[in-house]
């Protein structure tokens, strides 16, 4: 069976396999929606079935279009590191996939993306919110180039590069009853009502998990979309929220809150960035793996000068 696709098809199947939309899809490679499915139809011709279950609630993945995904993956990332190899103007172009968690996608991924992409205006880059466990599935399957965690990691087959830390701290109003503490347990603060970041988020799957170990439930009295967010209603009364530290320091000097450590082990969280190998990445994505352990100088910052240094392996 001879397939006919070109770099542009891969990227649109791989778009709409992203977004479970059609359109939206389209949209992501700036092609209108009916010259999106003259393409998708003409990819399903030649490989002989559906690459999608057309639902009401969108598009999934056949088994075929499974295995069409994870080829599509390699064959641009192959291609990718073909256009960093001989970039002889030095456009820096190429596309980089980043699955990180909230913190990292609110709090300190713009700032560094934007000196990044600043230096190379060829290059594009997706940043997606995901749970821990997509995070470490999407580096591993090469649905992404890079993962950013927060936590321990119990994954094998991936590099993991910590390069910070940014412990869990709870946020409440001066006048709550756990302000005054010099810390505090979990289990003590789930008898407040809790102020959680929305569905879907990093942040909220962790703190539900944290509470069920605790063998109580999380009473989340609003759910918002920032930490920004979580720290104004937490001034104003509505409950307490557990956020990173960073985030709370930076948001009490502009707002009158009591930012209280907490004393339990899965509170200290190191952050780190994980690959499935690093050699293998494009020369974009060490470069952005070495801006980040730049930022907070982390001696790793220079990976791509030492293309045989050894990195844990997550076991």
């Amino acid at each position: 069976m001879q397939i006919n696709f070109d770099l542009t098809d891969l990227r649109l199947f791989l778009a709409v396999a992203d977004e479970r939309n059609l359109t939206r899809g389209a949209q992501r490679v700036f092609l209108s929606p009916s010259a999106a499915s003259s393409r998708i139809r003409k990819l399903e011709e030649h490989t002989s079935g559906p690459l999608f279950y057309r639902h009401l609630q969108g598009l999934e993945l056949t088994v075929l279009g499974t295995a069409f995904h994870r080829h599509a993956r390699l064959v641009l990332r192959q291609v990718e590191l073909f256009q960093d190899e001989f970039d002889v103007e030095g456009t820096g172009a190429g596309h980089l996939r980043i699955f990180a968690n909230t913190t990292a996608v609110t709090e300190f991924m713009p700032e560094i993306l934007a000196r990044f992409m600043a230096k190379r205006p060829g290059i594009t880059v997706d940043i997606l919110e995901r749970v821990t466990a997509d995070i470490l599935n999407g580096v591993l399957e090469a649905t992404a180039d890079i993962g950013i965690v927060a936590g321990p990691i119990a994954q094998e087959g991936l590099q993991v590069i910590p390069f910070s830390q940014d412990n869990v701290v709870l946020v409440t109003a001066q006048a709550h009853p756990l302000s005054a503490h010099p810390s505090v347990r979990y289990i003590d603060v789930l008898d407040y009502p809790q102020i959680g970041l929305h569905e879907g988020s990093s942040m909220l799957s962790f703190v539900r998990e944290v509470a069920r170990q605790h063998g109580k439930p999380l009473k989340v009295r609003i759910q918002v979309r920032s930490f920004e967010a979580m720290c104004r209603m937490a001034e104003a009364g509505v409950g307490v929220a557990l956020v990173p530290e960073s985030a709370a320091l930076r948001h009490q000097e502009q707002m009158k809150l009591c930012v209280v450590p907490v004393y339990e082990s899965w509170a200290i969280r190191q952050r780190s960035i994980v690959v499935r190998e690093l050699n293998a990445l494009s020369l974009a994505g060490r470069s952005l793996i070495e801006d980040i352990c730049a930022a907070y100088s982390n001696p790793a910052s220079h990976i791509d000068h030492d293309p045989g240094m050894a990195f844990d392996i997550a076991a």
